[in-house]
């Protein structure tokens, strides 16, 4: 079955994409722009209320919905919609609303996009929580035992690192015919773009940047704080640390200090500008998962980078990183001073950066891989479908377990409302 004008898309997202506050409302953005490629009818849908940052999706076209969890008006819903394909945004959605969707439209193409790996994420943070070396023990997790029963039920489930495609392949031993690796889909940067870009002499400071609603991002900035930049200021007592971030809670705004040139800046309207203007970007992320935004913002800015062995896992394959990795406050601290005051080396790491972009998350190239997938999972369902026997077991058993506790809390709301 080809991909054809006209067809339904339903997105149903955790959240309303934020792109300018997370990577994650950046990422469903350019998995919407795919699907407009290809002419698609998209609904995006969510339970959760909208924020002031929120981006307007009617503006590019794409009808809004608020639906109900744990309510039958959803089954109508997506009866009338009659989607071709259905999108879940997190294991949780598809948890929530993949029962629905497959009783309601059992034809519908069901595609999980992870994000990132929730377990291993979680996983990493206990370990790090408890100054324990991270190991299966923490990874399988009670949230990887939901997750990968999420992945098992949809029929495609888009990865955005190839660290966790041989996570998921190795360890948790799910067949590679349900996955595909899918990063970041970023335009190419041309040398007469980047010629614009301020040079190393019109640069000035540090950055980081990131949603503080994520625990590694405040993890990081206090790590940044106590630990590296009175390394760092001691030896470059003029340079200034700017954070940014949406969602800068008291904790993180008491970080502030102005004599230590440590400046809590706040939410960033153009990621770009402020990037731009920053001579260096530090990211001493030491839990997490996926692929790290600010890393890839960065990048396509041409500011060099200083991360951990976890910011730069899945970034740059092969490649000479846009910068150094290094995992001890010293050496990181190092890295960063030596990065500030080597014109040479910056310039090197710079370019570097613009060819892990160009060869690693060319838009062209990984848009085409996705269509080309979507076509041949859809050509074959009703066999691919039949060769995953544990995921129509697990589809089954959610069926029962979902359906009549979202029917008993349904139920209950309405005897409540009485």
């Amino acid at each position: 079955m080809a991909l054809t004008a006209h067809k339904k898309l339903l997105i149903i997202g955790f959240v309303w994409p934020e792109p300018k506050s997370s990577a994650a409302g950046s990422r469903m953005l350019q998995l919407i722009e795919v699907f407009q490629s290809e002419n698609y009818h998209i609904t995006f849908a969510s339970t959760c209320g909208k924020g002031d940052k929120a981006f307007n999706l009617e503006n590019l076209g794409i009808e809004q919905v608020t639906i109900q969890l744990n309510h039958s008006s959803f089954d109508e819903f997506i009866k009338v919609l009659d989607p071709d394909l259905v999108l879940f945004d997190r294991f949780m959605t598809e948890e929530q609303f993949g029962w629905r969707v497959a009783q309601q439209c059992p034809n519908a193409l069901r595609i999980l996009d992870t994000e990132d790996l929730h377990a291993l994420r979680k996983g990493r943070q206990e370990a790090f929580k408890n100054k324990e070396v991270f190991d299966k023990t923490h990874l399988f997790n009670d949230t990887a035992k939901r997750e990968i029963a999420s992945i098992y039920r949809s029929d495609l489930s888009l990865i955005i690192s190839e660290a966790e495609m041989e996570r998921l392949k190795n360890q948790f031993k799910v067949d590679a015919s349900l996955l595909m690796y899918l990063p970041f889909m970023i335009d190419e940067i041309s040398i007469k773009n980047t010629s614009k870009y301020p040079s190393f002499g019109a640069r000035q400071h540090f950055i980081t940047i990131g949603n503080f609603l994520h625990p590694p991002n405040y993890n990081a900035v206090l790590y940044l704080k106590e630990m590296i930049w009175p390394l760092i200021r001691k030896q470059l007592p003029k340079a200034e640390m700017h954070v940014y971030g949406a969602y800068a809670s008291q904790k993180v705004l008491q970080l502030h200090h102005k004599k230590e040139g440590f400046l809590i800046k706040g939410f960033a309207e153009d990621v770009n500008k402020v990037m731009q203007q920053s001579k260096i970007c530090l990211a001493p992320i030491r839990f997490g998962a996926g692929l790290k935004g600010k890393l890839i913002d960065a990048m396509q800015n041409g500011t060099p980078c200083i991360t951990t062995s976890i910011g730069a896992e899945g970034m740059f394959g092969t490649l000479k990183p846009n910068g150094f990795v290094a995992d001890s406050p010293q050496e990181f601290a190092n890295k960063a001073i030596r990065l500030y005051q080597d014109e040479l080396l910056w310039k090197e790491k710079q370019q570097n950066g613009f060819k892990i972009i160009n060869k690693r998350f060319n838009k062209a190239e990984h848009q085409q891989k996705l269509l080309n997938r979507i076509r041949e999972t859809s050509k074959h369902l009703g066999e691919k479908r039949l060769d995953n026997f544990t995921g129509a077991m697990l589809l089954h058993h959610r069926h029962q377990s979902t359906k009549f506790m979202s029917k008993w809390i349904e139920e209950k709301g309405k005897n409540n409302s009485m």
